[in-house]
């Protein structure tokens, strides 16, 4: 495996993410920013946070797959949501479980969450790009 998550002595262990990706991979992937976009470009979950942050990782993980990579070998997510606030987490995290459920994986390497006043499609809640690396 090319990548570890690891949480280090002296930094507090986070359920959404791990702290720290060591990454021995020698192919680097980037994906562009997915949304809540099915594979004809119609937006889904309109409204919905739970069912778009699904969507953007399921759209991530297609991505990944283009390139030979799964949520295994992603080293950072960065999320950018749309008004965010805290009480926002739990929706992002059903979704994040309703993704994982699909792909059978758990995609918890080091994340940034990042609040915007928009993104631009008005009905886009969310979204998330991923940097993987590859044996």
């Amino acid at each position: 495996m090319a990548v570890s998550l690891v949480d280090p002595v002296g930094l507090p262990a986070v359920d959404a993410y791990r702290q720290v990706a060591i990454a021995s991979g020698s192919r680097m992937v980037f994906t562009a920013g997915q949304v809540a976009w099915d594979a004809d470009g119609v937006a889904v979950g309109i409204g919905d946070l739970a069912a778009q942050v699904e969507q953007c990782y399921l759209n991530v993980a297609t991505a990944l797959a283009a390139a030979g990579a799964t949520f295994r070998d992603v080293v950072k997510l960065t999320v950018y949501a749309v008004d965010w606030t805290p009480d926002k987490m739990p929706l992002l995290m059903d979704g994040v479980s309703r993704a994982a459920a699909k792909l059978g994986v758990v995609p918890v390497p080091p994340a940034t969450l990042i609040g915007v006043a928009r993104l631009h499609i008005p009905e886009h809640l969310v979204e998330v790009e991923a940097t993987a690396f590859l044996d």
